[in-house]
């Protein structure tokens, strides 16, 4: 089976949407990968999941996924059969019964992080500062424009629901951690990681490297495809 074959689906997390992985979409298409980004409504976890599946049923052959930050509750909850292997990009990874917020809150925060709290719609948005603080604090003034423009919120639902058996129990997994997260604390990384026999990376990037460092990202879902294909 040659990597033309294995599709990957890019999975974007909270305050994100699709545009945050152009850069490794760029990149993946130079080495022939197809990748596709799928659009998350990030409204609850079983409407995320649901909006998953809609997008791996429109792709033939074997399938990476990819996801970032909350996206790894999303993708470890992904049922498609034709899924083959995970990567984690400084992603959350609940075990059973966890939820989302449970593995963010495990770590001490980072003095930076942002206080997050919800909405009376029960939506929560990162502060505008946050981004350069937090967020992405490598990238440059022109793409941290364009993370705080097109923020999505995420729904309390979304945090607060225990998954089910996560599907890096039953596939390989890789795991970017990114050492200079100042939102998911980076021990908390390693400790997912290593619970789940991921094959680690581990970086001094910031919580987006998809937008800061994407020939890093880019490299380990290249290895991922690679392997799924060598199989």
């Amino acid at each position: 089976m040659s990597s033309d074959n294995v599709s990957a689906v890019l999975v974007h997390g909270a305050w994100a949407d699709g545009s945050s992985w152009s850069k490794v979409i760029d990149r993946l298409a130079a080495r022939g990968i197809h990748a596709i980004a799928a659009p998350l409504p990030l409204t609850s976890l079983d409407d995320d999941v649901a909006a998953l599946e809609r997008t791996l049923e429109r792709i033939e052959g074997p399938v990476v996924l990819v996801g970032h930050a909350y996206a790894g509750a999303v993708i470890g909850s992904a049922r498609a059969v034709n899924v083959r292997a995970l990567v984690y990009v400084a992603a959350l990874a609940p075990d059973e019964g966890e939820t989302v917020g449970d593995v963010f809150n495990r770590g001490e925060a980072h003095p930076q992080a942002p206080k997050i709290a919800p909405d009376r719609h029960g939506l929560i948005w990162l502060p505008q500062d946050a981004f350069a603080q937090a967020f992405a604090q490598h990238a440059s003034p022109q793409e941290l424009t364009v993370l705080a423009a097109v923020q999505r919120p995420i729904a309390v639902a979304s945090i607060g629901k225990a998954v089910a058996r996560p599907l890096w129990k039953d596939l390989p997994s890789w795991f970017l951690v990114a050492g200079q997260d100042r939102m998911i604390n980076p021990d908390t990384q390693h400790f997912m990681a290593s619970r789940m026999n991921a094959n680690v990376r581990s970086l001094e990037v910031d919580h987006t490297p998809s937008v800061t460092a994407p020939d890093a990202v880019t490299d380990i879902i290249g290895e991922a495809v690679q392997s799924v294909s060598a199989h």
